[in-house]
């Protein structure tokens, strides 16, 4: 049976028994295992890793591993450049959206509200999660590391946090998404299209005080919702100004 030497880095820590955080370890190795059948077996799901060293060079998911290999495992890069190595997946996704499992409603909503494509229902089930995300080029984002562990799920994300805000300021940095965000385009509900609407065709709908305070208003033809610039504006204003001190604060650049 061949051992290799193993050493995860920043957030992938979270993942490991603690006496393997941080530090170099040993770890037996079965018969014609690859990276991936040992990262996950370490306990770390492959959609959390983005670059493989073994021996000081980049490889893949598939290299076999030998007696005596060194194996260094990366996360997602935010601030650095890595294009000239070997990143673990064959293409990125040209468009960010999600699917969120069932127990993900809150930052799904939060999602939905900075303006990405999320789909969510409190019933998902793994296999469906799954063939949603392949057939729609979706990230999964999920609690469960089983899920993530599915070699039919090529872009995830463990969410660490347990709190919806919380949730949303930890996604935004990771997946660098504080430049795309487009509020208010999508209805927290539904998930569909908003559109811009005349003030006078919901007049009647609307509460007195927002009658006299608020003149731009958007609908959702699913679901008929009406939406304007109050309260979830603003906190969702505050939410992204939150995430970005916290990304900030992580890398030591001020905002």
């Amino acid at each position: 049976m061949a051992t290799a030497t193993f050493r995860f880095y920043e957030e992938l820590n979270d993942f490991l028994a603690p006496a393997r955080r941080r530090r170099e370890f040993s770890a037996p190795c079965a018969r014609a295992a690859t990276t991936k059948h040992m990262i996950e077996a370490l306990g770390v799901p492959h959609t959390e890793v983005e670059l493989i060293l073994v021996n000081g060079e980049s490889a893949g998911f598939e290299r076999l591993l030998q007696d005596g290999d060194r194996v260094a495992v990366y996360p997602k890069f935010e601030a650095l450049d890595i294009t000239p190595l070997l990143r673990v997946r064959a293409w990125p996704l040209r468009v960010t959206r999600f699917v969120a499992d069932a127990h993900l409603g809150g930052l799904a909503r939060l999602l939905r509200m900075a303006g990405f494509d999320t789909l969510y229902r409190n019933d998902f089930g793994d296999d469906e999660i799954a063939q949603t995300a392949r057939d729609e080029a979706r990230i999964v984002l999920t609690r469960d590391r089983e899920l993530l562990k599915r070699r039919d799920i090529t872009h995830g994300c463990y969410v660490h946090t347990l709190k919806p805000a919380q949730q949303f300021g930890e996604i935004v940095n990771r997946l660098d998404l504080a430049r795309s965000l487009r509020p208010f385009t999508l209805c927290m509900d539904c998930n569909a299209p908003l559109r811009a609407i005349d003030k006078a065709q919901v007049l009647d709908r609307l509460p007195p005080l927002v009658q006299a305070n608020y003149a731009r208003f958007t609908t959702c033809d699913r679901c008929g919702r009406i939406f304007w610039e109050g309260s979830h504006w603003q906190r969702l204003h505050g939410l992204v100004a939150e995430a970005l001190r916290a990304g900030a604060a992580g890398t030591g650049v001020s905002p």
